[in-house]
């Protein structure tokens, strides 16, 4: 997610209520806008509340305030409700929530999915929506029996009277249940007592989408449609000057060409023509104030930059006169690039907009947000406008842009078209069309004593703000910081007596937002692997140093442990490979991994092993769990080794997978996933695997090579 990251939850929390306009109040959940019939999809389905829907065929659907993206959450979500329904899983389906404050997030106060927070979020509200309906039904039974609630239970979605042993299906009790008020309060069950939760479950999405009937973004129709591609500036500001576009009107199927803020979009047929249009035309850009940039000027600009102190995110002791009496002090420096999204599916949104409303179909992590921006770019009011939220082909925060912007586009070009239109983004738009990770580099000076132990840590970082421009910037930045540059830094666990971290924000003309794990993904590797160097300079175990600095933080050690347990840390390697270890604390979650590498010939780096210990409290479906944190090493994994976004003369120099690879299957290492057994509440899931992966790798390379790496992606030239 991503999305905002958790670093500022509690932030969130006190502040939900300005954002988007006001958090549930109660567990009691009214239909939207009022409407008893609003999430009736038939006469014969009966909304019992906001999230759950019955129907006399004994369908149950259960209606997803968050957005699927690969994560699961159209699994979990339903089993945290049926838990308390105990409704027939097999007639469980579900569907995507419309946009009313009803579906608003707990935490966040807007309809959203990010932040690893949809479980924790939704830890209580769905389980007291299920448990709600199935009161109402037991009820509806009981008085039409004209017998005492209390002497009927419910099983497999039907409700039995104990001691005449009538029974009637949630089905048959839909219509009348539907008509009665619900509870306010209704007790929700022990977790020793849970049948659902924590049991391995098979996700409810996975046959549609074998089977192709799963409708994502791309695959929606509407009546009329057209199709349209948009040229951008090659240089992000930049505006068009001049534009010829009589060639492009001759390609067959292209109907129209016309300027939109966001460039020039060719509207056609279909994709192909409009794709052909869009190579034909003839325009001449305004470059605007971005044309000089280049990563390697940025690169010399940020490390001039670290030897200044900065804006204070934390500070401990005395750091200064610590290293001044330190025995030993070492330093170094990290780097890390501008990184995309990427995602399966590239970006796209269809627009049917009429003088009065707007209807929109896409995937979208951010409904709340992009209502409110639709709105105002077709100058309705929000009520006015529409979204359907389909399948997404992946998200890591992408979908989440905070300014919409392939949303606002497609209702501009909408607005051109004068008919419904479908917006299509290719891979080479998706990677050089902006928001990425942002760019960081991180200076490190540690001391220590005579004995090897780490006495001072400061840690410089100079790289984008994600918040500053956006909605989040009054409540995520405080005091020059934002939360989400110093995340994993600042709150770091170990126990050091004298630390500082500051903060250099610089303004750089490349858009910029949250990618999976977000701060995390750049404080978790350059923390980590300078740990891991601050070990080796004081004769320490990388482990045992780890362990002994990890005394307060019990959670955190018992997954450090067990990690090196099952890795078998210690032990010995075949030659040339070597092992490494990290920790990182990120979305309430507790992660450590041990990796195993070598390096060839030349460089080339082979990973053969990850070992991953999670703490991540109460887990809802283990099978999504595991999934989760090993697609969260892949991602971190593909940064690691392959991945970058560079620019030169202001362009991005990266288009497609043939120069921004992705780590393949046969590149994949063996990888192993050990949950730690917790009673606490659930914590993130989706992100926390990726910050120690990259670390924990480059560890393993100083194991195995004694090199450091120091700067991702890793070069085999850095090695050979």
């Amino acid at each position: 997610m991503s999305a905002p990251s958790m670093v500022g939850r509690r932030e969130f929390i006190r502040t939900g209520t300005a954002m988007g306009g006001g958090l549930l109040v109660s567990w009691y959940a009214p239909l939207p806008g009022g409407s008893s019939s609003a999430l009736a999809a038939e006469e014969r389905d009966f909304a019992l509340n906001a999230f759950v829907r019955i129907g006399t065929d004994e369908s149950v659907t259960v209606i997803s305030a968050h957005s699927e993206m690969g994560q699961g959450v159209y699994t979990s979500l339903p089993m945290l409700l049926n838990e308390e329904l105990q409704a027939d899983w097999s007639k469980i389906r579900v569907e995507a929530a419309p946009v009313d404050k009803v579906y608003n997030h707990p935490v966040f106060g807007m309809q959203m999915t990010g932040g690893s927070t949809t479980s924790p979020a939704e830890w209580e509200r769905y389980r007291k929506m299920g448990a709600t309906a199935r009161v109402i039904l037991v009820e509806a039974a009981a008085a039409n029996w004209g017998v005492e609630t209390s002497t009927c239970r419910v099983e497999n979605g039907v409700v039995i009277h104990a001691a005449t042993n009538k029974r009637a299906t949630y089905g048959s009790l839909a219509n009348a249940a539907a008509r009665l008020k619900p509870p306010a309060n209704v007790p929700l069950k022990n977790p020793r007592d849970f049948t659902l939760i924590g049991k391995p479950t098979l996700r409810l999405d996975t046959p549609s989408k074998t089977n192709g009937a799963a409708q994502f973004g791309l695959d929606v129709m509407v009546p009329g449609m057209l199709t349209a591609v948009v040229a951008r500036p090659p240089v992000f500001g930049g505006k068009v000057a001049k534009l010829d576009a009589r060639e492009a009107l001759k390609v067959p199927g292209v109907k129209a060409v016309e300027q939109v803020p966001s460039g020039v979009a060719v509207i056609a047929e279909r994709f192909w023509p409009a794709k052909l249009g869009r190579e034909k035309l003839i325009i001449e850009w305004d470059l605007g104030p971005n044309a000089g940039l280049s990563t390697e000027k940025m690169l010399r600009d940020f490390r001039e930059t670290a030897l200044k102190p900065g804006a204070i995110a934390k500070k401990t002791g005395d750091p200064e006169g610590a290293l001044k009496t330190a025995a030993q002090t070492i330093t170094a420096e990290y780097d890390v690039p501008y990184l995309a999204h990427a995602m399966m599916e590239p970006l796209n949104c269809v627009v049917d907009l009429r003088p009065d409303s707007c209807e929109i179909w896409t995937g979208t992590q951010f409904e709340t947000v992009d209502r409110a921006n639709a709105a105002h770019a077709a100058a309705l009011p929000a009520d006015r406008v529409l979204i359907h939220t389909t399948l997404l082909g992946g998200g890591f925060g992408r979908r989440a842009n905070p300014n919409s912007d392939f949303v606002v586009e497609a209702v501009h070009v909408a607005r051109a078209a004068k008919a419904p239109v479908k917006v299509i983004w290719t891979r080479e738009d998706d990677l050089r069309g902006g928001w990425y990770r942002p760019m960081w580099h991180d200076r490190f000076v540690a001391g220590l004593d005579a004995n090897g132990d780490p006495v001072a840590w400061t840690h410089t970082i100079v790289g984008q703000s994600i918040m500053q421009g956006t909605l989040f910037e009054s409540f995520g930045i405080k005091d020059g910081i934002d939360s989400a540059s110093v995340e994993g830094a600042a709150d770091l666990l170990y126990g050091m007596p004298n630390l500082q971290v500051d903060l250099h924000t610089p303004k750089i003309g490349v858009p910029v937002q949250w990618w999976r794990s977000v701060g995390h993904s750049h404080t978790g590797f350059s923390v980590e692997a300078f740990f891991d160097e601050v070990a080796h300079a004081g004769g320490k175990d990388p482990y045992e140093l780890r362990r002994k600095l990890l005394a307060n933080q019990p959670r955190m050690k018992a997954v450090l442990e067990l990690a090196a347990q099952k890795a078998n840390w210690g032990s010995p390697l075949p030659p040339g490979v070597g092992r490494g270890i990290a920790t990182h604390f990120s979305f309430d979650s507790y992660v450590a991994q041990v990796v195993e590498a070598s390096v060839g010939k030349g460089g080339a780096v082979r990973v053969h092993r990850v070992v991953c210990a999670l703490d991540c409290g109460l887990v809802i479906n283990p099978d999504t769990v595991r999934a989760q944190i090993e697609g969260g090493i892949i991602f971190g994994l593909t940064a690691a080794l392959k991945t970058e976004i560079t620019l030169k003369e202001g362009r991005v120099e990266q288009g497609n997978f043939h120069d921004y690879q992705m780590l393949r299957i046969f590149e994949s290492p063996e990888i192993a996933v050990h949950i730690v057994p917790s009673g606490e509440n659930p914590t993130g899931v989706g992100e926390p695997g990726v910050p120690p992966v990259a670390p924990a790798l480059a560890n393993a390379i100083f194991a195995a090579t004694g090199k450091r790496v120091r700067r991702l992606p890793i070069r085999a030239s850095d090695l050979a």
